[in-house]
């Protein structure tokens, strides 16, 4: 899996997201303080996409690509510190699932 925060996106950034995003957004487009993108298996995003939601107040969503490696990406929106809480969240949570130490 891989994992990269954006701090300050860039409008063009933030419209090429938009662009990609899978579905109509629920809840309306606003300035973010930072986007955190994360890349895998489309059962390992639908478990990080609802851990990021449960650990801090985030949106995420799925982005459309073409993978011929079928990977997935997720893209997780809020302010600086929301957005890292949730992805130290998940790769903590990632981590121990597959260590077998959750059950």
């Amino acid at each position: 899996m891989e994992y990269r925060i954006i701090k300050s996106p860039s409008q063009g950034t933030l419209d090429i997201l938009f662009r990609r995003k899978g579905s109509a957004s629920t809840i309306p487009i606003g300035n973010y303080g930072a986007v955190g993108l994360v890349q895998g298996r489309l059962i390992d995003m639908v478990f990080a996409a609802d851990i990021a939601e449960k650990a801090a107040g985030v949106v995420v969503e799925d982005i459309k690509g073409h993978c011929p490696q079928n990977l997935i990406m997720i893209a997780i929106f809020g302010d600086t510190a929301s957005v890292e809480a949730a992805m130290k969240d998940i790769q903590y949570k990632l981590k121990e699932s597959k260590t077998g130490e959750i059950l």
